[in-house]
């Protein structure tokens, strides 16, 4: 049965009017990278979204919506198997190299976020990442304890791992309708990648490794991280944010795992706050304090600088497993 966003009129149309490519950049002909892509091509510094484990590329539909309607350029990149981080960040440069992009504002959340850590990373010699913006971040994947059965996940089947995913989504029952209506649509998105697409991103999610974060910062950064219960434990949001002493910190009071769907508005606001100081925009008083969002004037992502530091509101505990 289809989830309640599945069914919705906005994805709907988002699905009938927003064209799914297929790319590929490895020798590999089987690694297909799918993305979306939206806004205005002249824009050579977009904003690229790295999904979370459970995810595909359709999980920020209403980002691509939105922010393509203010005049950015949006991608949202579903990646193919790859058994390590490396393998990964070759791919997604072979990838930005296709799509002729030179420098991105990556997006990630959970892994998505740890994956656009590493990446920024693994290209500092010569950089291709404009800023980071971080959702429910971690910046060691040992917080999971699951290093020692990572080199295994290819062998086990994928309605196994499926299950061991969907373990770290809440019963229904112990969160607001707006966060069952998440997961039931990540639970979609689950059901539409291979044995191998989970088995590997587990493999990735899992094995020992850790981001040098003194490496990253020079970047720009804002942490947007929801404060009820998630996959995400209060030490690995603490150790994030510590990492990152000069990063602008968006705390949600809700949201659950997915801000990015249950919080839309509010998350579309913060990746404008980070984004239009690098424009030579700038950031309202009450943008800055996280408060409703006023109306964004259209205008293209072109150019970089780098944000202050801030933080709005806080409140509950966390809770783990990977997502």
């Amino acid at each position: 049965m289809q989830s309640n966003i599945s069914k919705s009129e906005e994805y709907l149309a988002f699905r009938s009017t927003v064209a799914l490519k297929s790319v590929i950049v490895d020798h590999d002909d089987t690694k297909v990278w799918r993305l979306y892509d939206v806004g205005p091509r002249s824009v050579s510094c977009p904003i690229v979204f790295l999904p979370p484990l459970s995810g595909t590329a359709d999980v920020f539909f209403r980002q691509l919506l939105s922010l393509s309607s203010r005049g950015y350029r949006v991608l949202s990149v579903s990646y193919p198997v790859y058994w390590s981080v490396q393998e990964f960040c070759e791919g997604f440069r072979r990838l930005l190299d296709e799509l002729r992009l030179d420098k991105v504002h990556l997006f990630g959340s959970f892994l998505g976020a740890f994956l656009a850590q590493k990446f920024a990373e693994a290209t500092r010699q010569s950089p291709r990442v404009a800023s980071l913006l971080l959702c429910q971040a971690f910046v060691d994947t040992r917080i999971y304890k699951k290093t020692a059965v990572s080199p295994f996940y290819w062998l086990v089947p994928g309605l196994v791992l499926k299950n061991m995913i969907l373990q770290g989504f809440p019963s229904h029952d112990c969160v607001r309708p707006d966060i069952a209506n998440s997961f039931d649509f990540m639970v979609d998105q689950l059901s539409q990648l291979s044995q191998a697409e989970l088995a590997s991103r587990l493999t990735l999610s899992s094995t020992g490794c850790r981001v040098a974060v003194d490496k990253l910062r020079h970047l720009p950064v804002t942490l947007l991280q929801a404060l009820d219960a998630t996959a995400l434990t209060e030490q690995a949001r603490a150790e994030a944010e510590r990492c990152y002493p000069h990063a602008r910190v968006a705390h949600l009071k809700t949201g659950g795992n997915f801000p990015f769907l249950t919080r839309p508005d509010e998350t579309d606001m913060f990746i404008q706050v980070h984004v239009r100081p690098m424009l030579g925009h700038s950031v309202s008083p009450r943008e800055e304090r996280g408060d409703e969002p006023e109306p964004v004037p259209d205008s293209p992502v072109t150019t970089d600088q780098r944000p202050t530091g801030a933080s709005v509101t806080t409140d509950q505990r966390p809770t783990g497993a990977p997502v």
